[in-house]
C-alpha cells in the first residue's frame, strides 16, 4: 500500500469512527447484549457488516439516488421516529419493571434470531445510519481518487468498534451485577431513544 493509499485509508478510518463513537440506538443495543454475554460475536459481525454495506453504497454514489427521490428521507425520518419512540418506551418499561428480569440471566436471555431482527429493525430504520454513512461518508470519499482505500478504512474503523464494545462491554459486568444498574441503564438508553427521534422530529 502506497502512502496515499494509507493516508486515504486512515482519513476514512478517522472519519467513520468519530461518527459511530456516538452513543446510539445500534451502540447501546450492542453494549446491552455484550453485557449480557448474549450473541455477541453474532450482533458485532452483523453490525459491522451492515455498516461496511451502507458504507459502500454512499462511496459508489447513492447519495445521487436520495437526490433522485425525495420521499425517501421523510419516509426515514418519520418511520425511524416512530421506532425509537417504541424502542424507548420498551426501555422505560423495562426498567419500571426492575427485578431479576433485567439481570444478565437465562431466563432474561433472548434468541438469536429475536436479537438479529431487533439490531437489524435498530440499524436500518434509523435515518442517522444513512446519514452518516451513506450521504456523509459518500459525498466526502469523493474528494479521493482511491475510494476504494477511504471505503476499506471507514468500515474498518466500524469492525474495531464494535468488537471493542461488544467485547469490552464485558469489563462492567460487576457493576451490572446489581439490578438497580440495569434500571439505570434502561432509562438512559430509553431516553436517548427518545431525545434521537424528538430531534428527527424537529428537523
Amino acid at each position: 500500500m502506497t502512502f496515499l493509499e494509507s493516508s486515504t485509508f486512515a482519513a476514512g478510518f478517522l472519519l467513520s469512527i468519530s461518527l459511530i463513537l456516538a452513543i446510539g440506538a445500534q451502540n447501546a443495543f450492542v453494549l446491552r447484549q455484550g453485557l449480557r454475554r448474549e450473541h455477541v460475536l453474532a450482533l458485532v459481525l452483523f453490525c459491522a457488516a451492515c455498516d461496511a454495506l451502507l458504507i459502500t453504497l454512499g462511496v459508489l454514489g447513492f447519495g445521487a439516488i436520495s437526490k433522485a427521490a425525495p420521499w425517501i428521507t421523510p419516509a426515514f425520518t418519520y418511520g425511524g421516529a416512530a421506532f425509537l419512540f417504541v424502542y424507548g418506551l420498551r426501555s422505560f418499561m423495562a426498567a419500571r419493571k426492575g427485578g431479576a428480569a433485567l439481570m444478565p440471566s437465562e431466563n432474561a436471555s433472548i434468541s438469536l434470531t429475536k436479537a438479529l431482527l431487533t439490531c437489524a429493525a435498530i440499524t436500518f430504520l434509523n435515518p442517522h445510519v444513512y446519514l452518516d454513512t451513506v450521504v456523509l461518508i459518500g459525498s466526502i470519499s469523493a474528494n479521493y481518487d482511491n475510494k476504494l482505500a477511504f471505503a476499506i478504512g471507514a468500515s474498518f474503523a466500524s469492525f474495531s468498534f464494535f468488537f471493542a464494545l461488544g467485547y469490552g462491554a464485558q469489563l462492567l459486568r460487576p457493576f451490572f451485577a446489581n439490578p438497580r444498574s440495569w434500571q439505570i441503564l434502561e432509562i438512559i438508553v430509553g431516553a436517548f431513544m427518545w431525545s434521537i427521534a424528538l430531534k428527527l422530529l424537529l428537523s
